[in-house]
């Protein structure tokens, strides 16, 4: 039987986890009965523990933090997403904020940012309008830094004006 050492904010992923075992299996490995987990708001953050494999989508509405091994998808759109020292995603992440000291592979969008600590490896794209990669990590992939493009008239939206084609009455005026 697994032993789970967690807060009671962190019910409803060990419910999940719980629910997800095959009968005599404890290698500690859930393999979700549904394809994605769903963390419900609350204060502080949900925890995948570094004994802790999850496979398919995460849905969260709340700070999460990643010990574990997490293979599919994250998604976290108004939180931060912090991929522990211990962590292990082939995953891609979506999150406001996304924080990375584990091993990522899979893409990363963060709404606000995305750092990469010294631990932290990544291998693949990351887009957000701030990355920050602190010295000693490692990163192989392209970064896509825009900030958020406001949609305009077209008429408003061009600054240079098109050229004017040549004619015989422009050339009278030079």
């Amino acid at each position: 039987m697994l032993k789970y050492k967690m807060q009671n904010t962190f019910k409803s992923v060990v419910q999940f986890l719980k629910s997800g075992m095959k009968a005599g299996n404890n290698d500690q490995t859930a393999e979700p009965s549904e394809p994605v987990v769903a963390l419900r708001k609350s204060r502080g953050a949900s925890m995948i523990g570094s004994n802790v494999q999850v496979e398919g989508s995460i849905v969260s509405d709340q700070d999460l933090i990643i010990q574990g091994q997490v293979r599919g998808s994250i998604t976290a759109k108004a939180n931060v997403v912090t991929v522990g020292i211990d962590g292990q995603l082939h995953a891609d992440i979506l999150a406001k904020i996304v924080k990375i000291e584990g091993a990522v592979i899979g893409d990363i969008i963060g709404e606000e940012k995305v750092v990469i600590a010294k631990t932290g490896n990544v291998v693949g794209n990351i887009q957000a309008p701030r990355v920050n990669l602190e010295e000693g990590a490692k990163f192989k992939g392209s970064i896509e830094m825009n900030p958020e493009i406001v949609e305009t008239d077209e008429s408003q939206h061009s600054a240079i004006p098109e050229p004017v084609p040549e004619t015989a009455d422009s050339q009278q005026i030079l």
